[in-house]
């Protein structure tokens, strides 16, 4: 595993980084979640991303039980707080009250202390940004919260906050974006942003829901147990679904060969390689998924094999700025799972 710095801080992060936002606490049991959890530790993974949202907190809770044996200095616990957790008028969004209540519950579910950073999910444009990085520089002061970064935000707003930050005295440090070969919506706008501010990025999706593994097949079902058969994640992958794009996509696999590399980590080293990236964010519901994505910090890609990709995708890559996520594009309102009844 390679470690790289998080834009300008000292903290390391592990390139590739393991989330759980569709697994834990929905798609996965204990059992399951903590087998992928002991897989990511053993390739060197370190870096574990996680919400207050996803699966309604089970997820949070899922992770801290499978890393409770864990030292906790040894490895770095991302979570986030914004999108809605509940029906109430301040369950969801950057007030103060949401940030330091969020941030309290989140710290209960995954059995820790601190946070290593605390990322507001998406922009709030309902709260001043003063309060919402006030809130945040008090839970940096009260050492429950190490580093702060943002997920989805433009680049106008993250160069607010690192202003206000800088004010504060605190370390806004990160971005997490959405970024992949074929969702490339952060090179116009955000990426320039974090390299001029000195943001490191996590990249969220760099295998596109599972569409750059080049397991679907054009005009054919998705395999039995994929997220595409599944009913969110599966709305996810509707964007990739068309048969012209599943049909470039296989067009990589030679492209992979010559990488001496997986399809899955051939997208995976593509996301690392950009400028800015300082890991790539996977999930998976299977140990030997880990095993493989892993591997990717090891790839390669010299400037022939990337022009490669680009002749193959260029046209149907999703390149407007614009399409930064906003809370409503994602998660319009609370809403509880079906495993939570």
């Amino acid at each position: 595993m390679e470690y790289r710095q998080l834009g300008r801080s000292g903290l390391r992060v592990s390139a590739v980084a393991y989330g759980n936002w569709v697994t834990h606490g929905n798609q996965l049991d204990d059992d399951a979640a903590a087998a992928c959890v002991a897989a990511a530790l053993d390739a060197g993974i370190t870096t574990f991303d996680t919400a207050d949202r996803y699966a309604q907190g089970r997820a949070e809770e899922a992770l801290g039980r499978a890393l409770s044996g864990v030292r906790r200095s040894s490895i770095e616990l991302c979570t986030k707080v914004c999108l809605p957790v509940g029906p109430g008028a301040n369950d969801a969004g950057l007030s103060r009250k949401h940030v330091i209540e969020g941030c309290h519950a989140s710290l209960r579910r995954l059995g820790t202390d601190y946070v290593d950073l605390y990322q507001a999910h998406r922009y709030d444009d309902s709260v001043p940004l003063e309060e919402t990085m006030l809130a945040f520089a008090d839970l940096v002061r009260q050492g429950k919260v190490l580093y702060v970064g943002a997920s989805e935000w433009t680049g106008p707003q993250l160069r607010a906050g690192m202003r206000l930050a800088a004010e504060l005295h605190i370390p806004f440090i990160a971005n997490q974006p959405q970024y992949s070969m074929l969702w490339r919506v952060v090179e116009a706008e955000v990426s320039p942003a974090c390299a001029d501010l000195g943001l490191g990025q996590l990249a969220w999706a760099p295998l596109a829901m599972g569409v750059l593994t080049g397991r679907y097949e054009p005009g054919g079902r998705p395999p039995a147990g994929s997220r595409a058969t599944d009913g969110f994640g599966g709305s996810f992958i509707a964007r990739y679904s068309s048969d012209l794009l599943l049909s470039r996509v296989r067009q990589l696999r030679p492209i992979a060969e010559a990488a001496g590399c997986t399809m899955a980590q051939l997208a995976v080293a593509w996301v690392l390689r950009r400028p800015t990236v300082a890991g790539a964010i996977v999930g998976a519901s299977r140990p030997e998924q880990l095993a493989e994505t892993a591997r990717a910090a090891t790839v390669r890609l010299d400037d022939e094999l990337m022009a490669r990709i680009d002749a193959v995708l260029d046209e149907l890559v999703e390149r407007d700025p614009a399409k930064t996520a906003r809370p409503n594009d994602v998660m319009p309102a609370w809403r509880p799972s079906p495993a939570a009844g």
